[in-house]
């Protein structure tokens, strides 16, 4: 095995500095130093399900780049030095119908998670990337592109393969209007995708302090949604609404901006929802949802950041302020995602020979 160091879960809202434990590299495995971790509501989440006093840990964080420390005797993709990108799913059963459509994020035997899952081979429990190094298959992590920054692309490999899954596959691109609900960590990335895929591109938020922010991202419109004049007007008026809202809330008022045959994607809350047939039937409007992204979407995405400059909008804090990054994150102060710096997880001998 071998040995890296990282941040596990210490309960609810604390995280605790260890030595945690790497496979072996398999053949076609790749080891990665990891430099810039995302900080997902996710790993809010997944941190206050954690029960302390179980025998599994938690090392959480599922978007982080890095570079390759050493690769495995068959993997010809990657060489040792190259900068890569590692999302939120890291194995999939590779032979259902969703993986050999390219769909691996709908894997019919569910996809192996970077934390929190279980390795095919040998049943143990995955730990993300909050940590300094991680062993991955070489086929579930990406070349970073050049042009992209590395702290500022960790957060595309979950957030933004999110938003860029739906808007691709329900054909969003010149003439598309296009609404982006919630101006988070999603919605920023939404809002930066649709305009550079030449929709024209509204923000709906509760918050009208969000304007401003709204326009920087290159969005044509704003919507406040608690004026109900301002959503009169904009009735049956989008091809494409994504909902990145991550609280409950009424799906009601969001369809019916929708326009004839036009879709709203919910993204952000993944609970149950209560809809009525007849926001639905009025208009042959549709709902669905989306998460996550499949291989070859994941590098699209990536090529298609880096051919347009897109990149989220980041904090970077040292690893150590981990417990800031949460609770900031907890209490919504960020704009609009947090970035983990690792370099201070120094358990490298010499990190810069790497590059």
């Amino acid at each position: 095995m071998r040995t890296t160091t990282g941040w596990r879960a210490a309960g609810p809202t604390a995280l605790r500095r260890v030595s945690i434990e790497r496979r072996d590299l398999r053949p076609d495995d790749i080891a990665v130093r990891v430099d810039y971790c995302g900080v997902c509501h996710t790993d809010l989440h997944a941190l206050n399900a954690y029960d302390q006093h179980a025998d599994a840990l938690l090392v959480p964080g599922h978007e982080f780049t890095g570079v390759v420390a050493e690769i495995g005797r068959e993997v010809t993709a990657f060489s040792v030095g190259d900068h890569v990108a590692v999302g939120n799913i890291v194995d999939s059963c590779g032979v259902c119908a969703m993986c050999e459509a390219g769909q691996e994020n709908f894997c019919h035997a569910f996809p192996t998670l970077t934390y929190g899952g279980t390795d095919r081979q040998d049943g143990s429990a995955t730990l993300g990337g909050y940590s300094r190094e991680y062993v991955v298959r070489d086929a579930f992590a990406y070349p970073l592109p050049s042009g992209l920054d590395p702290a500022a692309a960790a957060p595309l490999m979950c957030a933004g393969v999110t938003v860029w899954e739906p808007l691709r596959s329900l054909g969003v691109g010149p003439g598309s209007r296009v609404a982006v609900a919630g101006l988070g960590g999603l919605g920023h990335l939404a809002v930066k995708m649709a305009v550079a895929l030449g929709a024209t591109t509204t923000v709906i938020s509760r918050s009208r302090d969000k304007r401003d922010d709204a326009r920087k991202l290159g969005a044509h419109d704003f919507i406040a949604s608690p004026d109900p004049q301002q959503m009169a007007a904009a009735r049956d008026t989008f091809d494409v609404v994504i909902d990145t809202v991550s609280a409950p809330h009424d799906l009601a008022p969001y369809l019916k901006l929708v326009a004839m045959d036009g879709t709203l994607s919910l993204l952000g809350h993944l609970g149950p929802v209560t809809v009525e047939a007849m926001d639905l039937l009025i208009g042959r409007k549709r709902l669905s949802s989306a998460g996550s992204g499949g291989r070859g979407a994941t590098a699209e995405m990536l090529r298609f950041c880096a051919d347009n400059g897109i990149a989220a909008d980041i904090e970077v804090l040292p690893s150590s302020q981990v417990d800031t990054a949460l609770d900031r994150l907890r209490r919504n102060d960020v704009r609009y995602r947090f970035v983990l710096d690792l370099s201070d997880l120094s358990d490298l001998s010499d990190p810069s020979d790497l590059g």
